[in-house]
């Protein structure tokens, strides 16, 4: 770690500036650098060449243990203007390698992101890694991640230009849905989502009592890694259609949820090689994705 100018602490920032939490943006603070210091450890960065984007950066206290790494440049979307004077404070003492982006992430036109990675583009040595880290508002978690799945999937935005990796925290009922593997209570539609696509493991819990203020709820902090090659065999909205429906009966056998939907169709359990008893939460990735796949080109409406 490279400590940072000598800086007010982002407590006293807080206090300075009256940045309240809003609840109607699900904010949730970290005060604890020790635990925002774990958090980047979780995400292993240490590639230099690599970058950081950010996502609600809030006061800035993990946007300060990014930086401590050394990483090449940190760009953090913030869509509370409250929070520019200290990030820009924070900015300044760092050599401009923190670039702030003052949108709504679900609207970000990525370009700003590749744009503002050029600006740290040294000759012979571009930026080759870039880590989308964040504490996720609880009210946009699910949509983002979703949008950048989709992004992904079809090798678009940022994820067309460098390598990329996810260090993100959730709300941890929604962490370990994501991290979820074949056969337990927590599988479903979304676990299969992101594992089609990415390797997910859980890096990171926190407590509640973490976070200024208080949720009702314990968060998790995941890690996904993108597979060299995803195992889509149909395109990702594609996949998510036909997990809906298998989900919905999350309790049914898949014998019985097709049966119920047309009989005719029980060939796709023979097709995928499935045994009927089993429930959608048994499905592996690669089942799940074979399944999409026959009922897809089946062509039924479902």
């Amino acid at each position: 770690m490279k400590p940072l100018p000598r800086l007010p602490t982002v407590r006293d920032l807080i206090k300075l500036y009256g940045l309240g939490a809003k609840s109607q943006l699900g904010q949730n603070f970290i005060l604890d650098k020790n635990v925002t210091d774990k958090i980047v450890r979780c995400a292993d960065i240490s590639d230099p060449d690599s970058a950081v984007l950010e996502v609600g950066p809030g006061p800035g206290l993990l946007t300060r243990s990014l930086l401590e790494t050394g990483v090449r440049a940190v760009i953090a979307v913030e869509k509370d203007a409250r929070f520019l004077p200290s990030l820009n404070q924070l900015a300044d003492a760092t050599d401009s390698r923190l670039k702030i982006i003052n949108e709504d992430v679900l609207k970000l036109d990525y370009a700003q992101v590749l744009e503002a990675l050029n600006t740290h583009t040294v000759p012979g040595s571009p930026v080759q890694t870039l880590h989308i880290m964040g504490n996720l508002p609880f009210n946009i978690a699910t949509p983002l991640l979703l949008q950048w799945l989709h992004a992904l999937s079809t090798s678009s935005g940022i994820f067309g230009h460098m390598n990329t990796s996810f260090t993100l925290m959730f709300q941890k009922e929604l962490a370990e849905r994501l991290v979820a593997p074949p056969g337990t209570g927590n599988r479903g539609r979304l676990s299969i989502t992101v594992q089609s696509l990415c390797h997910a493991k859980m890096a990171y819990q926190l407590p509640s009592t973490s976070f200024v203020p208080r949720p009702k709820v314990d968060a998790g902090v995941v890690h996904l890694t993108p597979r060299p090659t995803s195992l889509l065999q149909v395109p990702l909205s594609s996949l998510e259609y036909v997990m809906r429906f298998f989900f919905s009966y999350r309790r049914k056998t898949l014998g019985r949820i097709i049966k119920n939907l047309d009989a005719q169709y029980l060939p796709w359990l023979d097709a995928c090689d499935l045994d009927p008893q089993l429930r959608p939460q048994d499905l592996t990735n690669e089942q799940a994705n074979q399944l999409a796949k026959v009922v897809i080109e089946s062509k039924v409406a479902l």
